[in-house]
């Protein structure tokens, strides 16, 4: 004689028992209410261009020549989705009534869902109450399909009283659902941030003219090695180390509390010294080719912008070119020679007078003419390209005290 085990309801999520009810034009329906609520979603547009943000962040930085098409395809998209959210947005506050209906529709769909489970879960379940939920909840998504947020609002009442009903003591969420979805959301942010990509917007004037003041960039976070936070460790190379030319945000080593973003000049094992403005490298003069003597750039002090004159040169690190600026008046100097340390880089700003980097202790206190090194633990990634610019001219900026949207920045690359 076989032994008998109580009987135990088994665990049917309210999806699947809506899912079970729906007719032929129903699931269709759904289907096409689905679609609808995703494209006209605010994320919509933020994940178009993310989507197309990454197989573009990847083509420019292995193909570079590549950007000279792609980044005005990639601006394009982009002003397209600015478009597409402003007129989500207006669209949202025309039918407010409409989207908070909705809102409270899905809410309460979810609510129901939580509290069903946890019943089942407990298998405290009445027998025929997720039928009942379900019956109910296929009422409230017919009134959605329809569009009537009169109708909609009754039903969803209708479902909260009958989930209150029959599910009452399992509507609240436990305080470790609670926490645990908080921990889960972190969790996910922080491998994310820490593994892939992570933005960062340009504080000051020291990287002019390649970065401007309120530039925002992207960070390529795995080309280096995953680094691991607070503990400033890099456990493994994934791709390769910082080398000569790439523009880093690197966690400061003086001021821990403060991130910098410079251009790499030099890697382990270098000598690095400037004769007039001039990098030379291990005894070699890096080229360098001037190119206009007064060349006007806007800084930001006190929350005023103010033009400054310098001479702007194009330099060239290891086959990377960039731009450079020097003030014109300065005394002619030799700095250095700097000897790089194992693990570590030898940063420089491109406005070389207008920098605490490398040579100036990286704005310790009392730290000019000290050099400082930025040890490849301390590297969070190399930036790779711009996603948006507020800084000095561009749309609107006599509103905001010479502050604008600087949409020909947009998508360019960092080099």
């Amino acid at each position: 004689m076989s032994s008998s085990s109580p009987s135990a309801v088994s665990v049917v999520s309210l999806p699947s028992l809506m899912a079970a009810r729906r007719t032929v034009a129903q699931r269709e329906a759904y289907r096409r209410l689905r679609w609808r609520e995703r494209l006209t979603s605010l994320w919509a547009p933020v994940l178009i261009v993310a989507a197309a943000l990454f197989p573009y962040m990847t083509l420019i930085a292995y193909v570079p020549p590549a950007a000279s098409w792609a980044q005005p395809l990639m601006k394009g998209l982009g002003l397209l989705m600015v478009t597409y959210y402003v007129v989500l947005w207006v669209r949202r506050g025309i039918l407010s009534t409409w989207f908070q209906a909705r809102r409270a529709a899905r809410e309460q769909l979810d609510e129901s869902e939580r509290a069903l489970a946890r019943a089942q879960a407990k298998q405290a379940l009445a027998a025929g109450t997720g039928e009942l939920v379900a019956e109910q909840a296929l009422k409230v998504e017919a009134a959605s399909v329809r569009g009537d947020a009169d109708v909609l609002h009754g039903e969803v009442k209708l479902l909260s009283a009958l989930t209150e009903r029959h599910l009452g003591a399992f509507r609240k969420e436990s305080t470790v659902e609670l926490f645990g979805g908080v921990a889960k959301f972190l969790l996910i942010a922080l491998v994310f941030r820490t593994a892939c990509v992570e933005p960062y917007r340009i504080p000051s004037g020291s990287m002019l003219p390649t970065l401007h003041i309120g530039d925002f960039v992207l960070i390529n976070k795995f080309i280096y090695g995953v680094r691991v936070p607070f503990a400033n460790v890099v456990p493994f190379v994934i791709l390769r180390p910082p080398a000569r030319g790439d523009v880093v945000v690197f966690n400061n080593p003086v001021d821990t509390s403060a991130d910098y973003i410079k251009r790499v000049v030099g890697v382990p094992g270098d000598t690095v010294e400037l004769f007039d403005g001039v990098v030379h490298i291990n005894g070699q003069p890096q080229a360098r080719q001037l190119e206009a003597p007064e060349f006007v750039v806007h800084d930001l002090a006190d929350g005023t912008w103010f033009e400054r004159r310098e001479a702007l040169s194009r330099e060239d690190l290891g086959g990377v070119s960039h731009a450079v600026l020097q003030t014109p008046t300065r005394t002619p100097r030799h700095e250095g020679p700097y000897v790089v340390p194992d693990g570590h880089v030898f940063v420089l700003g491109d406005n070389r007078d207008n920098s605490a980097d490398s040579r100036h202790g990286l704005g310790r206190p009392g730290g000019y003419g000290e050099p400082a090194y930025v040890p490849y633990g301390h590297i969070k990634g190399k930036a790779l390209v711009m996603w948006l610019s507020v800084s000095h001219g561009g749309l609107l900026h006599g509103l905001f005290g010479g502050t604008g949207l600087r949409v020909d920045r947009f998508f360019e690359p960092v080099r």
